[in-house]
């Protein structure tokens, strides 16, 4: 939300610098926050397949999560939401490969999937 390509090596500003609030980027991130943009957003939601989110118990995003599930349950959209042991970095290459990448595998879908899936034998879960 901050992206800044003189600024490596992340080329992006952060909202805190030594400490110190950075109002304009602090602006920017908060005017892009799911939370703030959500309602919007909601028929665009809608048309999705399938929304999952995870967070650790010890992510600082955890309540904006929960409070995003809980916005699209009020809103009548399915989401899975599944907290997990660990911060926001923790277990990443484990949760792309035993939760996300399954999660894709079953729920992505092109122009062509339904023509595919009613040419294909059905397999046993």
């Amino acid at each position: 939300w901050s992206p800044d390509p003189k600024n490596p090596p992340l080329y992006l500003d952060l909202p805190f610098k030594n400490g110190e609030r950075q109002p304009d980027v602090l602006a920017k991130w908060t005017a892009n926050a799911p939370l703030t943009m959500i309602d919007q957003y909601i028929d665009n939601l809608r048309r999705y397949r399938a929304i999952a989110m995870d967070v650790g118990d010890q992510d600082g995003l955890r309540f904006d999560m929960m409070k995003l599930h809980q916005v699209l349950e009020n809103y009548g959209i399915a989401s899975s939401f599944e907290v997990y042991h660990g911060t926001h970095t923790s277990h990443v290459a484990y949760r792309l490969q035993d939760h996300v990448i399954p999660f894709f595998s079953r729920n992505l879908c092109f122009a062509n999937c339904q023509q595919e899936s009613r040419s294909r034998p059905s397999t046993p879960n």
